[in-house]
């Protein structure tokens, strides 16, 4: 089940399914790592921020982003 990465849950793993951003933003994630089935990990949610880990980097994204982007869990971290 797909949901927005806003809304995913501290300390769970997710895979990312599709980043619906324009395509300026869109290749600039990409160019960074993020691309469709790399598994990210939410660290933080903050008001205006969402603070998540993939490929071994930590990256503070936008709430605007983080709404534009469509995740699906997979497990929940120990």
């Amino acid at each position: 089940m797909s949901v927005k990465l806003i809304n995913g849950v501290k300390n769970n793993f997710y895979y990312i399914q599709k980043i619906n951003l324009p395509a300026k933003t869109t290749k600039r994630l990409e160019a960074l790592g993020m691309t469709a089935g790399t598994k990210i990990t939410v660290l933080n949610k903050k008001r205006s921020a969402v603070l998540v880990e993939f490929r071994g980097t930590r990256f503070a994204l936008g709430k605007y982003i983080a709404e534009n982007i469509n995740i699906i869990n997979i497990e929940v971290k120990s």
